[in-house]
């Protein structure tokens, strides 16, 4: 098998290629929750759009998953589309349904946790100094 035959997905320089992208979360959503690959402690995970200091991600989480000692070293914000994950941080619990956000500042530990069935928009906003080119 060949090196591209063995991609999961395009190649991020493809999927991130160009200066101005809609994305269908959806659509998105969908082929990644389709992959046949299993889920990685009760999750799927695609990176949508990495431009110099954002990056942007979509979790698609079984019951029970879980993202767990994740930081970023920039701003974070977890934006659930659906389902209900609780999110601690040394800051406290909190609980967020679909259509909440919660916005975490640079350095903040947090350990997410699905108790349904979730998707989650996860955007990072590195600090300038910590940007990998």
């Amino acid at each position: 098998m060949e090196k591209d035959e063995a991609r999961l997905r395009r190649a991020p320089v493809e999927r991130f290629a160009g200066t101005e992208h809609v994305y269908d979360l959806a659509e998105i959503a969908a082929k990644l929750l389709a992959e046949p690959h299993q889920a990685t402690d009760g999750h799927r995970q695609i990176t949508i759009a990495h431009h110099g200091s954002m990056a942007l991600v979509l979790f698609d989480f079984e019951a029970d998953g879980r993202l767990v000692d994740h930081v970023a070293d920039g701003e974070v914000t977890i934006h659930v589309l659906a389902g209900h994950v609780q999110v601690k941080t040394a800051g406290g619990d909190h609980e967020l349904g679909a259509g909440t956000v919660l916005v975490l500042s640079p350095g903040v530990a947090h350990d997410l946790h699905a108790n349904v069935p979730s998707q989650v928009l996860l955007t990072v906003h590195m600090e300038s100094d910590h940007v990998v080119s």
